[in-house]
């Protein structure tokens, strides 16, 4: 596992272009290095007014999903980002140098198992002996586990094609894989875009976390830690105003990302993240996936969830 950190830290590195990216800008003020997805934090806090007066630079790194964000966290190529409940399990099975910092919950509705529109399945128990793509260690690698144990079938009874959501979304639409497990707006999008259908969504299974990951290094270092505790109380303000601003966070989001309206106002009718404590109740729900993971074999030993997670900002965000 330690092997395979490296390897996909070295790729995140020349992938993204953030090898180890400067600590302070050229006249010695602090730049927080910021890892995002498609869709995600960056078009949020833009939507909510709240990177105007950010007093701190910020340096954004795309990512395609959550794992190489988490590798390059790890390696102090960034110093946090947003990811699902899935990827901080599978970097600390890692023994990766991060910490938990934030956490939210929202609706699991956009965390789906999609089928062609004339795939013959009807049911998440008819996948026995079929092909699922999905992001290794990513959310949706989650929610083929649960949705699977569900079924009292387990990843031994399916062939899963570990494709990034680019590659995926190819692979489905190719009829190369007969399912396919993502999340939004990549699941809005496939529906209106590729006549995608839902076998199952999350409801029932998923715990629904996402949490803003730091590496250990910017959390040591006063200066990104004081940047940091600014960016995650105003991400937790932009969730909450996502949420009663939907219409005008769907068209900024799109005009954003190059996403169509229809797709972003899909997704944010299905309900956004909003702020939760990162509690006692978190980290055991965290644990009950990872020990899941563990049985499954995914893992090769058991993680203790708690040792990947920090506090320290928990009191900034009531």
């Amino acid at each position: 596992m330690r092997k395979l950190l490296s390897a996909l830290t070295a790729a995140v590195l020349v992938l993204t272009g953030c090898g180890g990216g400067p600590d302070a800008s050229s006249d010695g003020e602090v730049v927080l290095r910021v890892g995002d997805q498609k869709g995600g934090a960056k078009s949020l806090l833009t939507a909510a007014g709240l990177l105007d007066d950010f007093p701190y630079e910020i340096e954004w790194s795309t990512f395609s999903s959550g794992p190489p964000l988490l590798e390059a966290a790890s390696a102090g190529a960034i110093d946090l980002g947003g990811v699902g409940n899935t990827p901080p399990i599978f970097a600390a099975a890692a023994n990766a140098r991060i910490a938990a910092v934030y956490s939210a919950q929202g609706s699991v509705e956009g965390d789906a198992l999609l089928v062609p529109a004339d795939s013959p399945l009807k049911s998440a128990g008819e996948l026995r002996g079929r092909s699922i793509a999905v992001a290794k260690g990513s959310s949706a690698h989650g929610q083929v586990l649960l949705t699977l144990a569900s079924e009292g079938l387990t990843t031994k009874d399916v062939t899963l094609n570990f494709l990034q959501p680019s590659d995926a979304y190819s692979a489905f639409t190719q009829g190369r894989v007969d399912a396919w497990a993502v999340w939004d707006p990549y699941t809005s999008q496939a529906e209106l875009e590729a006549d995608a259908r839902v076998l199952t969504d999350g409801s029932g299974k998923s715990n629904g976390y996402t949490f803003q990951v730091a590496g250990r290094a910017a959390l040591a270092d006063p200066g990104k830690e004081a940047a940091i505790k600014e960016y995650v109380k105003r991400y937790a303000q932009a969730q909450r105003w996502a949420d009663t601003h939907r219409e005008e966070w769907a068209a900024t989001w799109a005009a954003e990302t190059g996403l169509e309206v229809e797709v972003a106002r899909r997704a944010v009718e299905r309900g956004g993240d909003l702020p939760v404590p990162l509690d006692d109740a978190v980290v055991a729900s965290e644990q009950e996936l990872a020990d899941a993971f563990t049985a499954d074999g995914a893992l090769p030993g058991r993680v203790v969830f708690k040792d990947f997670v920090d506090t320290r900002f928990r009191g900034e965000l009531s």
